[in-house]
């Protein structure tokens, strides 16, 4: 099963088949994750009729791992389902709805991030080939599809909002909130490219600084060959004097002798 991003940061209780309604009789899958590893995750759930109960108490049965299945839904098995770990830790509640309506909306059950294609299906239990079905978010019309499909290429905040559906002369589905929420940042050790604006401002910034470097380490070039001259040139006098005193010295002691 491949992990939402929701899931890559957070404890998080993931539903299979992914979405938040079912019709009555179906069989869900619900399955905790955790990339930090806390130890025994349960799945719980609160209804209204049941109260706060965990897996296997009254309802479900335990799959493999952190893993809880419900056989056949009813109506009674509409509630909050969450995980929760030995040590306290919970995840997200995920609202499940069963529903004996004739008219279904699939939806994801965790939030989807900015960015993401969502694709929302409207299922009804009698089938028509000429049926139309018609999407709606926070009770307007949005679109209209015989396929009964409404894809979201890129969702946006703005896609954020309940949505149901509908069949002329078949039903209306419940309403199913679609959270969106912000695109997760990449990895920092991945971020090594920089932006056109974002190069030409750190040149300008570091173009004195580099300018100023060459110019000093020329400064000092020039100093050093100007110390060296001159030592050159003092070492040429020193022995052009040491070797006028010699003539001196021999000339006189001639004139002595």
């Amino acid at each position: 099963m491949l992990l939402t991003p929701f899931c890559l940061l957070l404890p998080c209780l993931q539903v299979v088949p992914d979405r938040s309604q079912f019709f009555r009789y179906s069989s869900i899958s619900l399955r905790c994750t955790d990339q930090w590893n806390s130890p025994g995750w349960t799945v719980k759930r609160k209804t209204s009729a049941g109260g706060v109960r965990p897996c296997t108490f009254g309802w479900g049965a335990a799959s493999s791992g952190s893993s809880c299945v419900i056989r056949n839904t009813y109506p009674s098995d509409t509630g909050g389902y969450w995980c929760e770990s030995s040590d306290g830790n919970r995840s997200n509640v995920v609202h499940i709805t069963i529903t004996d309506r004739a008219v279904l909306l699939e939806s994801p059950a965790l939030p989807v991030s900015v960015g993401a294609a969502v694709t929302l299906r409207c299922v009804a239990q009698a089938t028509s080939p000429t049926r139309t079905f018609h999407f709606h978010k926070d009770g307007r019309l949005v679109a209209s599809s015989s396929a009964g499909i409404l894809t979201l290429p890129r969702a946006s905040r703005s896609d954020r909002g309940l949505y149901a559906c509908s069949v002329p002369r078949g039903g209306q589905s419940l309403g199913s909130w679609l959270e969106v929420q912000g695109s997760l940042p990449p990895p920092p050790a991945a971020s090594w490219s920089l932006s056109v604006p974002r190069l030409v401002v750190h040149l300008l910034v570091g173009a004195p600084y580099l300018l100023s470097t060459i110019l000093l380490g020329l400064v000092c070039r020039e100093g050093n060959r100007a110390a060296r001259a001159a030592a050159l040139r003092r070492c040429f006098l020193s022995r052009e004097a040491a070797s006028y005193q010699e003539e001196t010295e021999e000339m006189f002691n001639a004139l002595l002798w």
